[in-house]
């Protein structure tokens, strides 16, 4: 018994994902402290909230409702996605619901309409893209925007919580972070092609093809990298931050659909360039902050 449920711990924490806690936490975070908050409850309470629950909403259920095709993917089963076998199911969504509630409460009480509305479009997101009638994930390009509002959703919330003030620059870095999911994902759907088609999923690199999909992710890092050059200086500065990602995926621009498999080597490095883009842009804001 100990053996199973240690297993099974184990099966949550990979559920949520652990090396993506911060893509989400962080953009709400510094979206915050950027109107001018400063450290209260609601930054507190929302930070945590994208720190883990709402993580696990998003990949657990993900992981439940993708287990059938995961079985047969060998990325499976570690830092690139949970293997949830069927057991697990109800108390995956069991917590990933659970969890998700007296925050979303908390949240609301502190909140106004317009962030209750950006919060339930939101979370209506999060679940739409792997839930079933709705499975936005096998909507070919739907499913790369979807994914993008995952994240971008949190500065978004983030921003209409505070209150902020939006103005060109505002959404001029929301249009390059979401371009930037985009090709993340577009760019990470190449490596399943083959089990995505075998098991009668489709996706953006199932319908363009890996070598298409690829360059369509170069192209919208280069534009996300582009739009940043309009942003008033020092953030303009961010534009380069488009460069290690147009580097990583630069040699896959001509993979075949029978080689897709091969973009996996660049994908891995994504999860470390996160990082390090993260502390950049970390850096860059503090600069903002003390000019």
């Amino acid at each position: 018994m100990a053996e199973r449920d240690a297993s099974t711990a184990t099966r949550l924490l990979l559920a949520s994902r652990p090396l993506s806690w911060v893509n989400t936490a962080y953009p709400f975070a510094a979206a915050m402290l950027l109107a001018g908050t400063g450290v209260d409850v609601r930054l507190v309470i929302g930070t945590l909230f994208f720190l883990v629950p709402y993580n696990l909403l998003m990949y657990g259920v993900n992981d439940v409702f993708d287990y059938a095709s995961d079985a047969a993917n060998p990325r499976k089963g570690g830092a690139e996605g949970a293997l949830l076998p069927p057991r697990t199911h109800r108390l995956v969504l069991g917590l990933a619901f659970g969890l998700t509630v007296p925050f979303v409460v908390a949240l609301a009480v502190l909140g106004t309409p317009w962030s209750w509305v950006v919060l339930a479009v939101l979370l209506f997101d999060v679940i739409a893209y792997s839930m079933p009638p709705f499975r936005w994930k096998e909507v070919p390009f739907l499913d790369s925007l979807s994914s993008s509002i995952h994240f971008t959703g949190p500065a978004v919330y983030g921003l209409v919580l505070a209150g902020a003030t939006w103005d060109l620059t505002t959404v001029l870095v929301l249009l390059a972070f979401l371009l930037w999911g985009m090709a993340s994902h577009a760019f990470g759907a190449v490596q399943d092609v083959v089990p995505d088609r075998e098991a009668g999923i489709s996706s953006i690199a199932t319908a363009l093809g890996a070598r298409a999909t690829v360059r369509l992710a170069l192209g919208a890092w280069a534009l996300a990298g582009v739009l940043m050059l309009f942003v008033p200086f020092p953030g303009s500065l961010a534009a380069a931050l488009a460069l290690p990602y147009l580097m990583l995926a630069w040699p896959f621009r001509s993979v075949t659909d029978a080689d897709s498999g091969l973009a996996n080597r660049g994908w891995r490095h994504f999860l470390w360039v996160n990082y390090l883009a993260g502390f950049l842009v970390t850096l860059l804001l503090i600069w903002i902050a003390v000019l």
